[in-house]
Parts: C-alpha cells; structure tokens; sequence
C-alpha cells in the first residue's frame, strides 16, 4: 500500500470547517480503494496566526511543505487582515517556490445542480481552465511613490516570459488531446487594448498550436469570452488564460455551474519536483464562518482532484459521482437552495461513496 504525507493548511474562515469534512471523505475513498493511505500533518497557518505572529507562516514555512507529496489548503483571509498581506504570505509564495505554474479548475455543471443558465444541462457545461499561476498580471513586480501625497504613483509591471507562456500553453494543448471532452483550446486575449504582453501571447499561441495539428484552436478577446461563457459553454474543450483572465474567468465559469460553492481547484507543479496544492474557489466567506452551514462539495472535489494528480483517477471518479448522487436525491447546502449544513452534505456523500 502506497502512503501519501499530505501537509493540512486549513487556514480561516470557514476553510476550518470544510477541511476536516473533505479529510472525512478522502479517508474513506482510501479505506475502499485499498491501495494507497494518506497521513497529514496540521499548520495553524492563517490571518489568526499573523495577528499572533506577524506572518502569515514561519520563516521556514517553505522548507517545512517542500517533502509532502500535497498540500491542502482551505481558505485564506479573514477581517482584520488584508488580503493582500494573507495571499502574498502564504498562498502566493507557496504557488510561485514550488513552480505550480498551473492554476486548473473544472467548470462543469454536476448532475442535481440546475444551472442559472436556462435549458443548459450538464452535457452543455463541461469544460477545463488552465490558468497560468506564476507570472502575468500578478507578477510581483512594480511599486509605489510618494504615498499620501496628490504626486502619489502606482505602478504594476505584467510580466510575460517565453518559457512560461510556452509551458503552460503545451500543458493545455496536452490536457484537450488526451482528457479533453471537445479537442479544442481557447486562448483568452486582450490585443486590441493590450499592446505588447498580449500579441505576445497570442503569436506563442499560435506557434505552440501548430504542434497539435489533431487540436483545434481559437482565440477570443476576453469580454468576448466571458460573454460566450454565458451564451455558449458547450463550444470549450479547454480554456486558457494568463494569471488575472484565469482568475475572473473561472469565477464566472463557477457561476455558471451553479455555485462557487462546488468549485474545487489544483495548483499544479506538473513535473512532480515540488508538491501541488490543492483547494476550492472560494474564499473563507467569513460572514458564514462558524455556523454549520458553509458548502463542502468544492473542498471534497478539491482532495478528489488530489487523489488524481497522486494516481489514483478511479478515487475521483468515485468521489465526484457520490457528490453527484447526493445532489439527484435532492440534498443540497443554502447556496444551492437547500437546506442541508456541512455535516449533512458531507455525511450524504460518505453514504455513497459506495454506491
């Protein structure tokens, strides 16, 4: 039996809440499937450890994560703390060290879930989104000048390189050969408005899109293709995007597909020299923190997308059909418009997970 080290951030919010319930189902997968075990390892890193601490984790916080197979996070972010002190203390600086260049996240509507998109069924919305994790638009690069004065200047430098737009480019052009459900990649661009980083993205795009002749291609300008998310989801295969296209497009694509509540996500370093993360879309929703109530389907699917990535794609299918078994019988959370909490959702699911 393989054993699998995975380092726990459960971190705030109601990430405290969904984490263990996710941990719930994940362990018993492993006691069905019988071939692999996981162990994890708790760190209290979060916006309560930086009000303690005066960061978002230890010094070592990276060298600490660097010899577990995963990490699963929960949510960062909480009042009191602004985000952009918790995300660039923790999530950032774990995505960017441990090269998870790639952001995917499924937009797929699951059987029991009515999507607010009239007349479009499960088979109409069932696509990936690649979104480049570690470079574009969040580049940390730029800085600001005279503070609090009327000359104050602040400036935000997108950085696009050659091997990273490559990388993730071929990563997508793989994932729609060999997983796609529709052959076919979707860039996002923005070259009317965007001069140089973004006809940049396009001739790499078009480049890498001639060594996947079997792969059709297209590209749409951004608004264009949040409005054909809408009008239109069944034509994708496999959307990718730059790092801040990728992250409001998904969001939108989490809309689509009922709820950002059952939107899991993976930060991937595909090569497997450093651990991948793994976490849902959404954020802590601190005004819901504490009350039973938050949705744990992204978090469970999240570990599914997990237990995938370490080997084990039957795990997932298993996991994702219970989900979707517990949602046909009518069991759903608040933000689908049931009534069940956390504990009954995820209970649900941990009853057929067997069939």
């Amino acid at each position: 039996m393989r054993e699998h080290a995975v380092a726990v951030v459960a971190g705030d919010g109601i990430g405290l809440e969904v984490v263990p319930a996710a941990r719930q189902v994940l362990d018993r997968v492993a006691e069905i499937h019988g071939g692999f075990r996981l162990t994890y390892r708790e760190f209290p890193w979060s916006c309560r450890y930086y009000l303690e601490h005066g960061a978002m984790m230890p010094e070592d916080g990276l060298e600490t994560l660097r010899p577990f197979d995963a990490i699963f996070l929960g949510a960062v972010g909480f009042p009191g703390v602004p985000d952009h002190v918790s995300l660039w203390g923790l999530l950032l600086p774990i995505r960017r060290e441990f090269r998870q260049y790639v952001n995917l996240r499924p937009i797929k509507l699951l059987r029991g879930i009515a999507s607010p998109l009239r007349d479009r069924g499960p088979e109409e919305i069932d696509f990936l989104c690649v979104r480049e994790n570690n470079e574009g638009e969040y580049s940390n690069m730029g800085g600001r000048l005279y503070r609090g004065t009327p000359q104050e200047l602040a400036v935000q430098n997108t950085v696009f390189t050659r091997f990273g737009v490559e990388r993730i480019l071929h990563y997508a052009f793989r994932l729609a050969r060999e997983r796609g459900r529709i052959k076919r990649v979707t860039a996002a661009t923005k070259s009317n408005g965007i001069n140089y980083t973004m006809p940049f993205w396009d001739e790499v795009f078009e480049e890498v899109a001639t060594q996947y002749p079997d792969v059709e291609h297209d590209r749409f300008h951004v608004d264009a293709l949040a409005a054909r998310f809408v009008t239109d989801p069944a034509h994708f295969g496999v959307v990718v995007a730059s790092n801040l296209f990728g992250d409001i497009l998904t969001d939108l694509g989490a809309a689509i597909a009922g709820s950002i509540g059952v939107a899991p996500s993976a930060n991937l370093n595909p090569e497997g020299t450093y651990p991948s993360m793994f976490e849902p879309v959404h954020g802590s929703a601190p005004d819901i923190a504490g009350r039973g109530v938050a949705n744990p389907i992204a978090q469970v699917w999240s570990g599914a997308m997990m237990l995938d990535h370490l080997g084990y794609p039957e795990a997932h299918g298993l996991i994702v059909g219970a989900i979707e078994r517990a949602l046909l019988d009518g069991i759903r959370t608040r933000d689908l418009g049931g009534a069940a909490g956390t504990v009954e959702m995820t209970q649900a699911i941990l009853d057929r997970l067997e069939g």
